[in-house]
């Protein structure tokens, strides 16, 4: 198997909330989306997001759909500086996502911060001073 994830697709609870927040909040363009559509594809820089009813995505994989507490899944987005953290996560707060984790250093070395979208699905914000994941 190649080492690629082409598409990662998260169960959302509300899909026009959660499609306003990724398309409008986030900025994420989305790809062949038609009003009245049940799932909604972003093109992204190497990878696919796409939003699919919790229900129905839980259906196709023969899962249970209630999903209680942590995942084990978080997402990350790495910017170019302190300053971009710190920015990016104003911005994202503005646009209706839920602060986890305030801008500070990590453990690891770099900086970072955490936010949650509408679904409670976390997104790191990091600054990596070491690798440039930009």
């Amino acid at each position: 198997m190649k080492a690629k994830i082409s598409i990662i697709c998260i169960g959302v609870r509300d899909f026009e909330k959660s499609r306003s927040f990724y398309r409008d909040g986030l900025g994420f363009p989305t790809h062949n989306y038609m009003m009245g559509d049940d799932h909604a594809m972003f093109a992204m820089e190497g990878a696919w997001l796409s939003l699919y009813p919790r229900d129905k995505l839980a259906a196709d994989a023969g899962a249970p759909s209630d999903g209680a507490g942590f995942s084990g899944v978080t997402f990350a987005h790495n910017v170019s500086s302190k300053e971009r953290v710190d920015l990016l996560f104003t911005e994202l707060i503005g646009a209706g996502a839920k602060p986890i984790k305030s801008p500070q250093d990590a453990a690891w070395g770099g900086y970072h911060a955490y936010f949650a979208d509408p679904d409670g699905y976390l997104w790191e914000i990091a600054y990596n001073p070491f690798t440039d994941l930009t």
